[in-house]
């Protein structure tokens, strides 16, 4: 299907209270955005609206300076009601260069606030934006409300008195800008002087300075002549359940629910890993969580990474890896191995765009071929994928469920999006979270390696070292009877078989697929999986607003399928999927089910707007209504 985008008809800021904007600070790679936006959505969670993010980082490391490839930015959609997305069109661009201007104003609503560092408009900096006349004076912006402020002059003006230097002046611009938007949206700068003092606490006289800027730029909304229509905005707060929330992102709630995973099975872990982008935050998070039976490894390579983690894994250990897709490719050999060993393995696959070391920061959805079908022979493994950033903590238990109750290495499907991206999380109560605790085998008598459950065909878990249950494994095949080493080919078909069996025996042991939003049939229905959720929720909400036979249906269990989902799927007369791929999962739907579906695809390392696909919805209503 065709992409294209609607117009959504959301509000520019002319109210003095709106219901949601969205919100994008963008500069320099070094220019402090992520920071920015950062302390920004703290002080907005701690207000109470619901909120969603979405850091844009660079994929070229130390980019130029002022160059369009080496812009940075953070985007925020904060509001009243319902958050699960991004947001679409920008209500508020802050733009500190030219560079950033250019490669961002073309997301602005018309009419929306743009505000600029004038200060930065030099002519350098415009030709590395490629303009050829100034943006600010040629009436290129008439269609926006521009706060055009010589920001790096007010700065360096309200530092002056910590002697900290022109450079290290200028690096405070971020945080003027910040106390600017904090005023604008009547938000408490508390809990950012409070980070900038932790962050900077070896450096008093540079956390001042900060504090000072961020002090200037909140003042200079007081007390200046702003142009007509530029005023504080009120968001009212949201209505939310009540309990205790903090912001988490996808990578923070997938290191706890590793965690907490680990815990339920009452096993420790062995994290084993090479650091690569946007999966490194993993480690970080895990490598400070030894206090609950976590050790971590930082491999020198992938392979060493995927095999130490079988390793612990066959010493009586939880072994969890984690990679993007390039390191996924590399760890293919180590997962068949896992998978033919019958050990228990979670795989973290954080994607990202592109093939080979491809847009190492940037989203897609570009390893559901590989996590299904990656690995040489027959070897299935259950695949798994997170849809939002809070939904990674629930995915990651269930990962170690499944890899630890079935004895089979799990694939765990994040992308860039998820991980970076950060929303208010309400924290669990940890004793309703139901245990499942591993039980290793200890009966020595009559003991082989190869004995199985009856129900879930899973082989036993011995630790190695036991008295009377001293084993090996390897990946040459195993006799079915006794696990010694076969060349039989009758007893291959049979492992064979039996290894796809137990996978698919899983499908019994899942929930069945629900309708997140609509009926459970009608005229059309919008499949996701993945990070799509949250433009596809709002796409679907908006269509049904309209009066529009739409649902939304969003697929946690890729494999196997849940086992409901074909029928459930032939309740519809359409089907739209869309991936940011080339259409992974509707090939898999579609020579699973024999359903007639469209796909709606996206490979621009960047998310779905939620314009976008609800012009798909529009799209398929009009071909049904051309129908007899």
């Amino acid at each position: 299907m065709k992409l294209a985008e609607e117009k959504l008809g959301e509000h520019h800021l002319d109210e003095k209270e709106v219901v949601d904007v969205v919100v994008r600070f963008a500069g320099d790679s070094g220019d402090g955005m992520q920071l920015t936006g950062g302390n920004f959505t703290e002080s907005t969670a701690l207000y109470g609206n619901d909120l969603s993010t979405f850091p844009d980082f660079p994929a070229e490391i130390r980019a130029p300076v002022g160059s369009t490839f080496g812009v940075s930015a953070f985007q925020i959609y904060f509001g009243m009601e319902d958050v699960t997305t991004a947001g679409d069109a920008l209500d508020v661009l802050v733009a500190m260069n030219p560079a950033a201007l250019v490669t961002n104003v073309g997301n602005l609503v018309e009419g929306g606030l743009l505000i600029v560092d004038s200060g930065a408009f030099t002519a350098k900096n415009l030709a590395k934006a490629k303009y050829q006349s100034n943006p600010l004076e040629d009436g290129a912006l008439d269609a926006f409300r521009v706060l055009d402020i010589n920001i790096s002059k007010h700065v360096l003006a309200a530092v002056a008195a910590f002697g900290i230097g022109h450079k290290a002046g200028m690096r405070c611009k971020n945080m003027w800008t910040l106390g600017l938007v904090l005023w604008l949206f009547d938000r408490d700068r508390k809990a950012t002087i409070e980070n900038l003092k932790t962050k900077f606490a070896s450096k008093p006289e540079i956390a001042e300075a900060n504090i000072a800027a961020l002090n200037a730029g909140h003042a200079y909304g007081e007390t200046a002549e702003l142009p007509a229509g530029i005023h504080i905005y009120k968001v009212p707060k949201a209505k939310v359940a009540p309990g205790t929330y903090r912001n988490v992102t996808g990578s923070t709630a997938l290191a706890w629910g590793l965690i907490a995973g680990s815990k339920l099975a009452n096993i420790e872990m062995l994290f084993a890993t090479y650091p690569i982008t946007p999966a490194s935050n993993l480690l970080h998070e895990l490598v400070n969580r030894k206090e609950f039976g976590i050790n971590t490894f930082q491999a020198e390579d992938e392979i060493a990474a995927v095999c130490a983690a079988i390793g612990a894994s066959f010493a009586g250990s939880l072994g969890v890896t984690s990679s993007a897709g390039p390191g996924i490719a590399l760890k293919a050999e180590g997962i068949a191995l896992a998978a033919a060993t019958e050990l228990p393995l979670v795989v973290v696959n954080t994607q990202r765009g592109g093939p080979s070391t491809g847009l190492p920061t940037k989203t897609e959805q570009s390893d559901l071929n590989m996590a299904l079908c990656g690995r040489h022979a027959d070897t299935p493994v259950p695949v798994i994928a997170t849809s939002t950033s809070t939904d990674c903590f629930e995915v990651a238990i269930e990962a170690v469920r499944l890899a630890t109750k079935y004895m089979t290495p799990v694939m765990l499907l994040s992308d860039g999006y998820l991980a970076n991206a950060a929303e208010p999380w309400k924290i669990p109560d940890v004793d309703s979270l139901t245990p499942f605790p591993v039980q290793h085998y200890t009966d020595a008598k009559d003991f082989k390696p190869s004995l199985r459950d009856d129900t879930t065909h899973a082989r036993v878990w011995a630790k190695p070292g036991t008295p009377g249950l001293e084993h090996r494994i390897g990946g040459i095949e195993r006799s079915f009877e006794t696990g010694d080493i076969s060349y039989d080919p009758d007893n291959h078909q049979k492992m064979t078989d039996l290894r796809q069996a137990k996978i698919a025996a899983i499908a019994d042991d899942i929930p069945l697929q629900e309708v997140v939003l609509g009926s459970e049939s009608g005229k059309l229905a919008v499949v996701g999986w993945g990070s799509t959720f949250g433009a596809i929720h709002q796409a679907v909400k908006r269509a049904r607003g309209e009066g529009l036979d739409v649902s939304h249906i969003q697929v946690r269990y890729l494999s196997p399928l849940p086992k409901n989902l074909g029928e459930l799927l032939h309740n519809f007369e359409k089907i739209i999927v869309p991936e940011m791929n080339t259409g992974q999962f509707i090939n898999l739907i579609r020579a699973e089910y024999l359903i007639d579906a469209d796909g709606l695809n996206k490979v621009a390392g960047q998310p779905f707007k939620i314009g976008e696909i609800l012009a798909a919805i529009h799209e398929e209503f009009a071909v049904l209504g051309r129908q007899p």
